[in-house]
């Protein structure tokens, strides 16, 4: 009963803080629980990452199979030095995101921290949750910052 109740404590804080991804998450997994396939919970949890990330990148990739982007911007991702940030920032992106997953992996209690953190910002910072790997990258971060502050 406790999943249950946190589902609709997260379907209401989705409604009252506009967010129709997390209101409509929590509502799926409400029905799974309800409707008693919890056998399947596993396999979202396993698998919704990767056909989450599977979507975004498609929607980030169709403005190159609908012609909008040309081989020249592409030319110019690498001779504008706008393209040189956008190109540091996909590289820095992605290190720091296997950071964040080497760090689940040694401390995974912080995925509480990090989904209650995300709610908070899609509610209050009008947010969009991409995913829970940046989330822990930034946290990793935070972490090897405070620890060098502290001298450890």
């Amino acid at each position: 009963m406790n999943g249950e109740f946190v589902l609709v404590a997260l379907i209401l804080i989705g409604m009252l803080g506009r967010s129709p991804i997390i209101t409509t998450a929590a509502c799926v997994l409400l029905i799974v629980k309800l409707i008693h396939l919890e056998r399947f919970l596993p396999s979202i949890e396993r698998r919704g990452l990767e056909i989450g990330l599977l979507f975004l990148t498609l929607a980030v990739l169709v403005p190159f199979a609908s012609g909008r982007v040309q081989v020249k911007d592409v030319i110019n991702a690498f001779t504008s030095w706008t393209g040189w940030v956008a190109l540091m920032g996909g590289a820095v992106a992605t290190y720091m995101n296997a950071k964040g997953l080497e760090m689940l992996k040694f401390d995974p209690q912080l995925i509480v921290g990090l989904v209650i953190g995300s709610i908070i910002g899609i509610v209050t910072l009008r947010g969009i949750p991409v995913g829970p790997l940046m989330a822990a990258g930034i946290t990793a971060l935070i972490l090897k910052l405070a620890q060098m502050l502290a001298g450890k």
